[in-house]
């Protein structure tokens, strides 16, 4: 398995402009790339930092997951993603374990596959597992 490493931090806020001012104007991390997920109500910003990244998470209009998050812990850290090489390997293996996964996978940001696990089952931390390849390397 090369691939596993942490791919990212999602961090939950109010303002992904405002939040992403700190790590562009002190710690002077100038390669922000904003994407919207239409089908999540997210709009994203993804700050690289190292070999890893640091995702802020705005919830659009409506009902989120990453808004429900919001009003009830305020905004900090939302998850951690560990990047794999075989999503569905590491998926079945989780579920022989006993380690419950939080609906289908699906394609995230940057069009990679994703999947969450339960963080009941994972010490309250809710964890995204993330396969290397994209949406448009399958086929």
């Amino acid at each position: 398995m090369k691939g596993i490493k942490i791919d990212h931090v999602g961090v939950a806020v109010r303002s992904a402009e405002e939040a992403a001012q700190f790590y562009r104007d002190v710690i002077g991390l100038n390669q922000i790339e904003t994407e919207i997920l239409e089908d999540r109500k997210l709009k994203i910003a993804m700050i690289p930092i190292g070999e890893s990244r640091i995702e802020l998470l705005e919830p659009l209009e409506g009902e989120t997951t990453v808004r429900n998050f919001l009003e009830k812990r305020g905004e900090g850290i939302h998850h951690l993603a560990v990047l794999v090489d075989d999503l569905d390997e590491i998926l079945k293996r989780a579920v022989e374990r006993g380690y419950r996964v939080l609906g289908e996978p699906s394609y995230g940001a940057g069009g990679k596959r994703v999947a969450f696990l339960h963080p009941k089952d994972l010490n309250g931390v809710l964890v995204e597992l993330v396969e290397e390849k994209i949406a448009a390397e399958e086929g």
